[in-house]
């Protein structure tokens, strides 16, 4: 048996993923990705670049996507805790333009896969986060596409008090609804 535990979500194709921490007086030992442990589970994606950001708390990155070279995300939050969603854009998906959300911190330990077809982003819980992500598929900035984080057509719960505006790129303000972008076929 693996030394992670897998659990699929409402949504076919997304999982959260709780690795096994082994703690004593000096600390803990975490191994966070095993390709061979991920097979063993039914993960049997490859991982092309491993990315990392910094943001403070407020930061809304998201949702985003790439178009002709979609990427799978492992992603993880290595310092402080965020709230991290996915929503499907796949066309032909029972569950096309549905959205899971899942708090992922340095304490949890979580991690989220999210595979080809859907966009993603994440808000920042604490005063700051380290977030840090696989990609199956390189960066292309060509390629990028996103959908509006408060499309109420998604209707995606972020977790941020009344009365806050989520601090957001020029380039995430601009995105588009769900019925205006970019779906996978």
């Amino acid at each position: 048996m693996g030394k992670i535990k897998v659990t699929g979500c409402d949504i076919e194709g997304l999982y959260v993923i709780e690795p096994t921490v082994f703690k004593d007086e000096r600390g803990y030992f975490v191994e966070t990705y095993n390709y061979n442990d991920f097979a063993e589970a039914g993960l049997d994606m490859k991982f092309v670049q491993d990315n990392q950001s910094m943001s403070v708390k407020g930061v809304l990155r998201g949702l985003h996507f790439q178009k002709q070279y979609p990427q799978g995300k492992l992603v993880r939050a290595i310092r402080g805790g965020v709230f991290d969603v996915a929503v499907d854009l796949r066309a032909n998906s029972k569950t096309y333009g549905k959205w899971f959300g899942v708090e992922l911190t340095a304490e949890n330990k979580k991690m989220f896969y999210i595979p080809e077809g859907f966009a993603h982003g994440f808000v920042v819980l604490t005063d700051e986060a380290e977030f840090a992500y696989k990609c199956t598929d390189f960066y292309h900035p060509g390629d990028e596409g996103g959908v509006l984080w408060s499309d109420p057509e998604i209707g995606i719960d972020w977790p941020i008090p009344e009365g806050v505006e989520p601090i957001l790129s020029e380039k995430d303000k601009k995105w588009l609804g769900l019925k205006d972008t970019f779906h996978f076929e």
